[in-house]
């Protein structure tokens, strides 16, 4: 299930469940005589209800859907209203089931900047209508129901941006994975259309990376592999991406960066690579591809294919080689 279809699911029974318990009230309120407040939580169900209507509307932009906001502002104010002009000690109560919807519809601070805007008039109110020691004891209450739904809520998305990273990150290097690159790129491409900047890419590997794996082990290679990638990440520049697609391949992908920058980026990256001395290994090269987005290339496939087959015709015109797509090596 996608992030954007659970917040969709999550939101329509949060407002859903809202609104049955806000329109039980509101029967209730009607069974007794309480005429005002039978109003108000016939409003405010019918608020509730709209955030239900809104939910579906938008549920294809769940994450920048900017509704919710509006009408949980309604719904808090509304609430505000209500015990600044009626007199009904137990109307402080429904704050808490509000407070709890704030933080399970909107962005954590979000909801806390509008919880706390909630209570704080509140709290006011209570001590001037109310005996010290009930409005202590009714804030209170509702201060440890938001505390205790704001750090759940901060937990669990703790544990899902987490989990997420584990998703998209290599393990041994920290770098992004194959599994990630794909979707980054096509977001790359699609904002390259827009703007009219160019993308380059760049495919390289390891040279001769299995007989180094024969002769100084799994360990070996794969210490080679995480200090390479180490040194990548301070050779690239702010705003490239640096992913590994196995345990000898890596994939640069290069915003803003025409055939010019792309060839002196391999250039730079080949030669920093060929100079420097690797712990356990001692010298190592490597064979790049690099390609320069066409005014026809749409799709990811399309960049990654030609960047792969130019890092093969770098292996094959000999180790230590940067081959740019579709002529001429950069050096050898």
């Amino acid at each position: 299930m996608t992030e954007t279809r659970l917040r969709t699911w999550t939101h329509s029974i949060g407002y859903g469940l809202a609104s049955l318990f806000i329109f039980t009230l509101a029967l209730q309120n009607l069974r007794y005589g309480f005429y005002e407040l039978f109003y108000l939580a016939a409003g405010m169900a019918a608020l509730t209800l709209a955030g239900v209507a809104y939910t579906f509307l938008s549920r294809r932009h769940q994450l920048s859907a900017p509704g919710h906001l509006v009408i949980l502002s309604g719904l808090n104010s509304g609430l505000l209203a209500a015990m600044l002009t009626m007199n009904s000690p137990g109307i402080s109560h429904w704050a808490m089931p509000l407070l709890v919807l704030n933080l399970l519809i909107l962005p954590l601070r979000q909801a806390l900047m509008l919880s706390l805007l909630l209570l704080a008039p509140m709290a006011i109110v209570l001590f001037v209508k109310q005996a010290p020691a009930d409005a202590l004891t009714a804030i209170s209450g509702l201060l440890i129901v938001l505390t205790v739904a704001a750090l759940y809520i901060w937990h669990y998305d703790h544990m899902a941006q987490s989990a997420e990273d584990l998703a998209i990150t290599d393990p041994v290097t920290g770098a992004h994975n194959a599994r990630f690159l794909d979707e980054t790129l096509q977001k790359e491409i699609s904002r390259a259309i827009a703007t009219g900047h160019s993308l380059s890419v760049i495919n390289l590997t390891i040279d001769h990376a299995d007989e180094a794996a024969d002769l100084h082990g799994q360990p070996g290679i794969q210490g080679l592999f995480y200090n390479m990638t180490q040194h990548l990440f301070d050779v690239i520049r702010a705003g490239d991406t640096l992913y590994t697609l196995n345990d000898s391949e890596f994939f640069l992908i290069l915003p803003f960066t025409p055939e010019e920058g792309v060839r002196v980026i391999s250039e730079r990256i080949r030669r920093t690579i060929s100079e420097h001395h690797w712990p356990v290994i001692g010298k190592a090269t490597v064979s790049l591809g690099c390609t320069t987005r066409g005014s026809s290339d749409t799709r990811t496939d399309t960049l990654r294919n030609r960047a792969h087959q130019a890092m093969l015709e770098a292996r094959r015109r000999g180790a230590d080689t940067a081959w740019y797509s579709p002529g001429e090596t950069l050096r050898s």
